[in-house]
């Protein structure tokens, strides 16, 4: 069980009250350690305790607590994987979220600065870029963000903190939305015919890689889903993760009242993104525990490797779906495993016939906009080189993930290893669809 967060309440903020429960939590963790090895989060901690003069957490002043709050990427995974104390343990630790109340803390207190902020509104740039001026914006922006590009890159470095390595998602000249106005035909013959899906786009589906929202309506078409592309906003990840707890909370109330009227005409919601469906699923009802409708969307939302392997079981998936001439390797997202839903994407590429499947299930390091940053960046790479080093043993080309940041990041990593390698980086569902011949 998870409780809801009252971040509304005063004591959430409060400094001291903070402190107590950094320390009660802290003291815990330095006597279990076994998270030792999930992020750099924790070896942190525990060198910051072994370092102190009584290696005990009495002697570790507060204000040496930052670095550590600071390499967590709420990923949830300690708290879902590895945490024998979590609630209803009477210890009650959820680690994420107090290292979240730290950083509602911070943003509180105006410790973000006001550009990060800004890069945090994914929805400002991304409207910006694929609008009307698309063909022309969205080329210039992609040129400009390019790694490698020694007239931006080093100036966005400076300004904005983002590495001058990092890769960055490119931006589409016309955003998911706008390419699936017209329905798609139908296959009355497939078993799932007369089922309804309305697919939330996110803001990297939307804006950042359509292909991944175009291929899973062409392969739930295939197989008779009739479905809706609809976008109100980001689910407020980043926000999330910078402790804007509050704009969070407005984006749930505001995205669950969009989705409701398709909730209540039979329609289940699909995210294209693990990060997103877990803001849906179970991020929302914990932040806004009173809305009626962010309860609904909870209950609707499933991840799109999550409702074709249900959908494969019942009531049956619609034929063609042929083998593939090369092996795949396919990373577990880590909020695709907060979800605890068991290792769907693999499920569903297992469908494929005679598929060489290679499965890598353990941290890319990437941490969504966190690993880009100037201080995080070399760490992310370290905590993603095992990851890394096992993709590049398959020799597979396909390199796959759920969440296509960390994909991105895996190819990175492979590429700073073995500079010959070549890899394609895509989401499960465009590899589905390309056994089905779409």
């Amino acid at each position: 069980m998870r409780h809801a967060i009252d971040w509304s309440h005063p004591d959430y903020l409060d400094p001291e009250k903070l402190d107590e429960e950094m320390r009660r939590v802290f003291d815990i963790c330095h006597g279990c350690r076994r998270c030792f090895n999930l992020c750099d989060t924790f070896p942190r901690l525990f060198d910051l305790v072994d370092e102190a003069p009584t290696g005990e957490l009495d002697s570790v002043k507060s204000a040496d607590f930052a670095p550590v709050v600071e390499a967590c990427t709420l990923c949830d995974l300690c708290y879902m994987s590895k945490c024998p104390y979590i609630p209803p343990h009477e210890f009650n630790v959820d680690f994420p979220h107090l290292m979240l109340r730290y950083r509602a803390q911070e943003f509180s207190d105006g410790k973000v600065a006001p550009l990060r902020r800004m890069l945090a509104k994914t929805d400002t740039a991304g409207s910006l870029i694929t609008g009307t001026l698309g063909k022309v914006a969205a080329p210039l922006a992609n040129w400009a963000i390019k790694e490698g590009n020694t007239l931006t890159r080093p100036v966005m470095e400076k300004t904005a903190g983002i590495h001058r390595d990092a890769v960055l998602p490119r931006f589409q000249p016309k955003t998911l939305v706008r390419q699936t106005r017209d329905p798609l035909p139908l296959n009355e013959a497939a078993a799932a015919y007369g089922r309804k899906a309305v697919i939330y786009a996110t803001c990297y589906g939307n804006y950042n890689d359509p292909k991944i929202g175009l291929a899973t309506r062409k392969v739930l078409a295939h197989n008779g889903v009739k479905t809706e592309v609809v976008y109100p906003r980001c689910c407020g990840m980043p926000l999330l993760e910078q402790g804007n707890i509050a704009e969070v909370a407005a984006a749930a109330r505001e995205v669950a009242a969009t989705f409701r009227p398709w909730i209540d005409q039979g329609y289940e919601v699909i995210a294209l993104v693990p990060s997103c469906a877990l803001m849906l699923k179970s991020e929302w009802p914990l932040i806004v525990s009173d809305d009626e409708n962010v309860r609904l969307l909870s209950n609707a939302t499933r991840d799109i490797a999550e409702y074709l392997v249900a959908l494969s079981k019942d009531p049956g998936l619609a034929s063609g779906i042929e083998p593939l001439t090369e092996g795949v390797t396919v990373h577990i997202a880590c909020h695709a495993r907060a979800q605890n839903i068991g290792q769907k994407a693999a499920e569903l590429l297992r469908l494929i016939p005679d598929i060489d499947l290679h499965v890598i299930e353990r941290c890319s390091g990437h941490g969504g906009a966190w690993g880009v940053m100037v201080e995080n960046f070399d760490v992310a790479l370290k905590v993603g080189k095992p990851v890394a080093q096992q993709a590049l043993k398959t020799q597979n080309r396909l390199i796959l993930s759920e969440c296509p940041l960390a994909a991105t990041h895996i190819r990175q990593g492979v590429e700073k290893l073995d500079g010959k390698a070549v890899v394609e980086e895509a989401h499960p569902i465009e590899i589905f669809a390309r056994a089905y011949g779409l």
